[in-house]
Formats: structure tokens, C-alpha cells, sequence
């Protein structure tokens, strides 16, 4: 039809053009318009394919920072657990996670096709969108394991990674998401909510909120670690064993976060029209990894000096989860905001934080590597910044449409109600999952380790060795496997000189 049509112009217009000829140019024309569609296809799932590989990096920063987070004898443990959210999570994602999150058509709460993949791919997406958004399961995952560290079962890890990257995170990606999602920006058959969707643009509520919350009710429920709180009821420091991991698993984090946001964009060979040749969604998704930058490197600095004047030395734990805090805030709305906007995120993310670490020690909830108030309070106060800050222009140009933009940009609430009913439902769609599970589990005595395992370690009790060895096994001289090596403390008789 597209040929006929052609040549009918073609012979309409140029007197001197014969049937045959006007089918040969216009048969090159198809070959040429296919050929640059095609080139388009292989361009945005290429830069897809290497947004997930990037997002998946992160799954090696997260295990580097939980190992240097925790404590030396517990250090074999946290690192199975992260191979296990991305093995877990793999397989679960296959079977459900992806059909509940995107199998459409679907209704707004749920989607019920594409199990295990099936009719795939299809006109709406490819193997690449599914691994892209797999990865993003799995990061979800992974921050609630860090919350329960050092004090968990190995089986609860299992249940628990499965359950939340196969059900529950799913269902969250669906409503805000998913094209059928009931308060998803980019719903086609429906009207949107608040005539606007929520705007969360790579997952400050969906992915880190879902985290941080599951988070919360399992190291609720489980209690603090052995010796974590005196019994005065005052903070003791449990430190981490590694400043070292801690920082490359930051630094691992920051460069897979380039995946994580400006990825989301999902393509990059898209015009926004004839006013400008070199503005397109590639501008917009290097103005999103601008803005990513800026977040985390204000909230770092920030979380530098405050604790600095707080506690009287310099941290660079604090510096790296500050950054880190920084990032989880301006994820959802990194796409819709001017890069002086992404500073204010990142200031307000570093202040969020260490209140709620404050909290957190007042109130006796220990998380080993702040998860919870990192991932869910500065997630939250992500959302919240979306409809405060987002523009008008950005949020036209990435959702197709004006519509509601930020209240302190001029845009009226309604965006900024959207955001609110985001925390609401993720909140209670969380609390209402994964606080079961967790009490289930409990009262199955699945979840928590022994006081005995928990005070050797679970490295020696439970994995069959420590992650460090301390002497050479082929060594004939050296101790007992049994043999830690310890401090030795001078004695009050020593002489000082």
C-alpha cells in the first residue's frame, strides 16, 4: 500500500515519470526508510542492553558495600545473600514478576500475560526490556538484605528475595509503570490520576521505597543485633570491618546509577521536534545524568560537613551513604528537573538522612547499612521533591503531553498530590506483604539465627569458614583453624619508655 501510494504521487506529480520508474524509486524509498527503521530498532536496544548491564554493576556494588558494612565474621554471609537476590530474583522475575508488572493488556492493578515469557517478544517490548527491568527487581531486593544483615537466616533470604522481586515489587511497578497501571503517567485507556499519574521516573518510590520499607519491618520485627544498644539503652557503634569495600561498592553504585536513571528513558534516537537538530532525548538523558551527579555530589558534601560539626571528625562512611542518599532522592524526578533543582534535592536528602538515623538510634532500630532510612526516607522525600520541582517544558517533552508540573514551578498541586498518594499506597502495599511474611516467618523461627551462631558469627556457624584466611592451610607451621588472632592490650605495669 505504501508503494502504491508513492508511485500514485509520484506519477501525480512529475508528467515524465513512467509506472516503472516511479515503482523503482519508490521501492528504494522503502528499502531506505526500512533500513533506518531498522538502524533505530538496533540503536535504542543497544543503549537498553547496556543501561541493564550497567544497572546489574550495581549488584556488585551492593556487595561491596555490605561486606565492608558488616562485621568481618559475617562478612561470607552477606555476600552469598547478594549472589542469592540476583539468582532468586532471576528465576521468580522470569516466571511472575514480569507478567504481573508488564503483561498486558491488564487491568490497573495487576498484569496477567507474558508468564515465563511467553509470546515474546512483541510489538511493545523485547528481551532487553526485560532484563533492564529485571535488574531493577533485583536492586530492590538487595536493599532490604542489607537492613536485616548479620542476624538473618539463610533460608529467610530465599523466601523473602523471591517473594518481594516475584509479588510484591512487581505489582508496584505495575500501577506506576505499566501503560494499564491505575496512577501510571503514560495510561492510554484510561483518564489519569489527578490528570497527571504519579511522576517517578526510575523508581524513588517503586524500587527504593519498596526496599526501604521491607526493609523497615524486618529488622522491626527481628530486633536489633546482639550488643547493639547497652543496656542503658544507648547506641553502641557495631562498625563495619572494611572502610575500603565500603567506598568501591559506593563508587560501583555511582557508575550504575548511569544506567539506572537515564536508562530509564528506555530509547535514545528520538527527536523533539524541528526547532532544534541537536536537541532530542539524548540531550535529556544527558541532562539526567547531570542531575544525578549533582544530587549525590551535594548530598555527599553536605552529609560531610554536618556530621562534621555533629560528631567532631571527618566520616567517609557518612560522605559515601550520604551520596548514596542523594542519588535514591533525585531518581524520581531526575528526567523533569533543572540541574539547580537536583542541588536542592541532594541538600534536603543529606538533612533526611541523618535525622532519621537520629530517629533511628533514639528509637533502638538498628540497620546495619541505614537502608531503611537511606532508601525509604530519602526515596520519599524524592517523590515529594518530583511534585515540588518538576518543570513544565521536561515533563511535556519525556511524557508527550502538558500537563500538571511542580508546585513551586508554577503547576499547581495536583502533581504534587499524585506524589503523596505514591508514598500512601507503596507504604501500605508494602506493609501489608511483606510485615506477614516477616511475622511468619518468625513465628516459624525461620527468620532469626541463634544467639550462640549470632555472637561466633554466621561466617564460621553457618558457611563453613570465614571470607578471610588468616594463615596459609598448606603451611605446616600454621594454628589451629580455630585460632583467631587478637589484640594485645599493654599491660598497667609496663613501662611507658
Amino acid at each position: 500500500m505504501a508503494s502504491q501510494s508513492c508511485a500514485a504521487a509520484l506519477l501525480g506529480g512529475l508528467a515524465n515519470v513512467n509506472t516503472t520508474a516511479a515503482n523503482f524509486i519508490c521501492g528504494q524509498l522503502d528499502a531506505i526508510n526500512q533500513k533506518l527503521t531498522d538502524t533505530t530498532y538496533a540503536v535504542d536496544n543497544t543503549y537498553l542492553l547496556f543501561s541493564a548491564y550497567l544497572v546489574f554493576a550495581m549488584q556488585l556494588g551492593f556487595a561491596m558495600l555490605c561486606a565492608g558494612s558488616v562485621r568481618a565474621k559475617n562478612t561470607m554471609n552477606i555476600m552469598l545473600t547478594n549472589v542469592l537476590d540476583a539468582a532468586a530474583g532471576g528465576l521468580s522475575y522470569y516466571l511472575f514478576g514480569y507478567a504481573f508488572a508488564f503483561g498486558g493488556p491488564s487491568n490497573g492493578f495487576i498484569g496477567r500475560h507474558s508468564f515465563g515469557l511467553s509470546d515474546f517478544p512483541s510489538p511493545s517490548a523485547d528481551y532487553s526490556f526485560f532484563l533492564y527491568q529485571w535488574a531493577f527487581a533485583i536492586a530492590a531486593a538487595g536493599i532490604t538484605s542489607g537492613s536485616i544483615a548479620e542476624r538473618t537466616q539463610f533460608v529467610a533470604y530465599l523466601i523473602y528475595s523471591s517473594f518481594l522481586t516475584g509479588f510484591v515489587y512487581p505489582i508496584v511497578s505495575h500501577w506506576f509503570w505499566s501503560s494499564d497501571g491505575w496512577a501510571s503517567p503514560t495510561r492510554t485507556n484510561r483518564s489519569l490520576l489527578f490528570g497527571s499519574g504519579v511522576i517517578d521516573f526510575a523508581g524513588s518510590g517503586v524500587v527504593h521505597m519498596v526496599g526501604g520499607v521491607a526493609g523497615l519491618w524486618g529488622a522491626l520485627i527481628e530486633g536489633p543485633r546482639i550488643g547493639r544498644f547497652d543496656r542503658s539503652g544507648r547506641s553502641v557503634a557495631l562498625r563495619g570491618h572494611s572502610a575500603s569495600l565500603v567506598v568501591l561498592g559506593s563508587f560501583m553504585l555511582w557508575f550504575g546509577w548511569y544506567g539506572f536513571n537515564p536508562g530509564s528513558f528506555l530509547t535514545i534516537a528520538k527527536s523533539y521536534g524541528k526547532s532544534s537538530v541537536y536537541y532530542g532525548q539524548w540531550s535529556a538523558i544527558g541532562r539526567t545524568a547531570v542531575t544525578t551527579t549533582l544530587a549525590g555530589c551535594t548530598a555527599a558534601l553536605t552529609t560531610l560537613f554536618s556530621k562534621r560539626l555533629l560528631v567532631g571528625h571527618w566520616n567517609v562512611i557518612d560522605v559515601c551513604n550520604g551520596l548514596l542518599a542523594g542519588f535514591a532522592a533525585i531518581t524520581s524526578g531526575c528526567s523533569v528537573v533543572e540541574p539547580w533543582a537536583a542541588i536542592v534535592c541532594g541538600f534536603v536528602a543529606a538533612w533526611v538522612l541523618i535525622g532519621l538515623n537520629m530517629l533511628a538510634a533514639k528509637v533502638k532500630f538498628d540497620d546495619p547499612l541505614e537502608a531503611t532510612q537511606l532508601h525509604g526516607g530519602c526515596g520519599a522525600w524524592g517523590v515529594l521533591f518530583t511534585g515540588l520541582f518538576a518543570t513544565k517544558k521536561y515533563v511535556a517533552e519525556v511524557y508527550g503531553s502538558e500537563r500538571p508540573y511542580g508546585l513551586l514551578m508554577g503547576g499547581g498541586g495536583k502533581l504534587l498530590a499524585a506524589q503523596l498518594i505514591e508514598i500512601l499506597v507503596v507504604s501500605g502495599w508494602v506493609t501489608a506483604t511483606m510485615l506477614p511474611l516477616f511475622y511468619g516467618l518468625q513465628k516459624m523461627n525461620l527468620l532469626r539465627i541463634s544467639r550462640e551462631d549470632e555472637t561466633a558469627g554466621m561466617d564460621l556457624t553457618r558457611h563453613g569458614g570465614f571470607a578471610y584466611a588468616y594463615h596459609d592451610e598448606d603451611d605446616g607451621f600454621a594454628k589451629p583453624a580455630m585460632y583467631m588472632m587478637g589484640r594485645i592490650e599493654p599491660s598497667p605495669e609496663a613501662n611507658p619508655l
